[in-house]
């Protein structure tokens, strides 16, 4: 038997979870904060200076980091945690894996200055938005998770539910992924172009695997 049960009274103020919430928010800013100069890049238009969107984005990784690293450093014995430790560390490699691959993927499209087949410019920027969308979906899936293992909501179902949407779209970004690069691949453009693209594809599908991985984890934490 648990004996983490009796003692969610107690912990729940100094619970780690929560930091998770603050460590996510850094992920939607930073997706925020790249999507509309992507879209704007994709499409040839005159953009923020990639140097400078780039600086922000990398500031943003690094007080993620900061958070990730103080919420390791001060997590209490295991006796207190309201989930399994091991989940918990797996969970935050995972959601730091999200805002690693947007930082990759800003610094492929920066290297240098690729034209955008006309032809896929707009499956790239529906790649873009359901990767945006998928990211999105994974905080209330993290608001629901907590509020269940510390005993603030009942609503396991709807907790599941909102595991689902996570993987229903991030299966949208799989399949998108796949058509730009049969797209991509049949381009008769410069191979440094195709490869470039390529990691970048590869990079926003990155973004929606490692969130699928959250989902994963999250719903592992509440299975009895």
């Amino acid at each position: 038997m648990s004996l983490r049960i009796p003692f969610f009274g107690l912990i729940a103020s100094h619970c780690p979870m929560e930091g998770l919430v603050e460590h996510y928010d850094k992920i939607a800013e930073c997706v925020a904060t790249i999507d509309d100069s992507l879209e704007c890049y994709v499409s040839g238009g005159v953009c923020r200076e990639f140097d400078d969107l780039t600086r922000t984005i990398d500031d943003i990784e690094n007080h993620a980091d900061v958070i990730k690293r103080n919420l390791r450093n001060h997590l209490p014995k295991g006796l207190f945690m309201s989930v399994e430790k091991p989940l918990f560390l797996n969970y935050t490699r995972s959601q730091d894996n999200i805002l690693d691959a947007a930082q990759d993927a800003l610094h492929w499209l920066a290297m240098r200055k690729v034209v955008i087949p006309e032809d896929i410019q707009k499956d790239l920027i529906y790649l873009l938005d359901a990767v945006a969308r998928v990211t999105v979906l994974l905080g209330p899936a993290l608001k629901a998770t907590i509020a269940l293992v510390h005993g603030h909501s009942l609503d396991r179902d709807g907790t599941k539910e909102c595991f689902r949407k996570v993987r229903q779209e991030r299966d949208n970004v799989r399949k998108l992924k796949n058509n730009l690069h049969k797209k991509v691949y049949e381009k008769d453009v410069d191979f440094k172009d195709i490869y470039q693209l390529l990691h970048f594809i590869d990079c926003l599908d990155d973004m929606g695997h490692n969130t699928e991985n959250c989902a994963d984890i999250l719903r592992s934490m509440i299975a009895r």
